[in-house]
């Protein structure tokens, strides 16, 4: 798997549909498909994802046998010393594979070069994800509800990894 950071158009065009797929494919039997619609558009689609990039966060494609198979981006805090794992997606027909612990292991090697030690998240109560992440050594460390406008409301846990500094 080869993972290349987001820096033009395309990469956020490809960032945008994986977005559409894996979102719709996951995330409707969790939350719903009107949440699913609204959150594409506030926070996955091109506009917004230029407007974050331009904000500090870095956008990665996970490229597996020349095909998009996934995305993350991320936003270190250097006074906290963390990095927040801001969105973290493998599409269906890649999951399985190893290619999401390669990918960990990527952003857990960018927390050492920046010298930080913990890597956060959240993530939806009622993902079946939870226990994927704590299988890579996440842990619940608190819950959050946020408003998101559009009279919905992401019910998460906030979950933390130590970066162990090898």
């Amino acid at each position: 798997m080869e993972i290349t950071q987001v820096v033009d158009a395309d990469g956020v065009g490809d960032v945008v549909r994986l977005a559409h797929d894996i979102w719709i494919e996951h995330y409707t039997a969790i939350i719903g498909r009107a949440q699913v619609d609204y959150m594409l558009e506030t926070f996955q689609s091109s506009g917004a994802i230029n407007r974050q990039i331009a904000d500090g966060l870095s956008y990665y494609l996970f490229v597996e046998d020349g095909t998009a198979a996934g995305y993350m981006a991320v936003l270190p805090e250097q006074p906290e010393s963390r990095m927040l794992l801001s969105k973290f997606y493998l599409g269906s027909a890649f999951r399985g594979r190893g290619l999401g612990k390669r990918a960990l292991a990527f952003v857990e090697e960018l927390c050492r070069k920046s010298q930080l030690a913990v890597l956060w998240l959240t993530v939806n109560k009622r993902n079946p994800t939870v226990k994927v992440y704590e299988s890579m050594g996440f842990r619940k460390t608190s819950e959050l509800a946020t408003d998101i406008g559009g009279g919905f409301v992401m019910d998460d846990f906030i979950m933390e990894k130590a970066i162990s500094r090898l």
